[in-house]
């Protein structure tokens, strides 16, 4: 279609394809790099900047990966376009813990995904695994409880306010259980019309005359 006398560039589908070594990066590797790298119980492409591998973890966003990588680099001197695999095994540890405790070192409070925990009232942020059995725990206590989001967590429905008419269907979908009751009450219909239409049989009756 064309925009302005222009025609419109439609995007690439994404093919999946997996992560693509360029030259550029080779030559960015240093003597002790590492191709892959874990951090967070993560595993993480060495190839990628300090700012973007920190994205891969879960629980960790854009806007705080830059204020992570920001405060790295104040604290520890550790260049946020650096390759992840260039970093050595005391700045992967210092990274991580930073991680686990930004505020600490800068980050604002606002940018935790645990802000005034339940159980201490403290601003915390977890990532990774910590993460994960986090919420797990949160979702039994609300079921335990008996809340309303507990009760729709144990139905399966979903729990933030959303229509649940032509959405969320967690059953057999009810076009298809109308469409086989209407099915089975038209063959009925019909067999019953054909009994009706059928003239009564006549009685036989046998004749023992000879």
């Amino acid at each position: 279609m064309a925009v302005g006398g222009r025609e419109e560039k439609k995007p690439a589908p994404r093919t999946g394809k997996p992560f693509e070594i360029s030259a550029e990066l080779k030559k960015r590797e240093g003597k002790d790099f590492n191709g892959i790298v874990r951090l967070a119980g993560k595993d993480l492409e060495g190839h990628l900047e300090v700012r973007n591998a920190l994205r891969k973890v879960k629980g960790i966003g854009h806007n705080l990966s830059q204020a992570i990588a920001i405060a790295l680099k104040k604290e520890f001197a550790v260049d946020n376009e650096e390759l992840v695999g260039n970093l050595t095994e005391d700045q992967l540890n210092k990274l991580e813990t930073l991680m686990k405790d930004p505020v600490k070192h800068g980050v604002k409070s606002f940018m935790l995904n645990r802000q005034k925990d339940r159980e201490t009232g403290e601003d915390k942020h977890l990532v990774g695994t910590d993460l994960a059995f986090s919420l797990r725990q949160e979702i039994e206590l609300e079921k335990n409880t008996r809340t309303w989001r507990g009760w729709r967590h144990s139905i399966g429905q979903k729990v933030r306010g959303q229509h649940t008419r032509t959405t969320g269907r967690t059953g057999m979908s009810v076009g298809v259980l109308k469409k086989a009751a209407k099915a089975q009450k038209s063959a009925a219909a019909t067999k019953a019309q054909d009994t009706a239409g059928k003239p009564a049989a006549k009685p036989v009756v046998k004749d023992n005359k000879k």
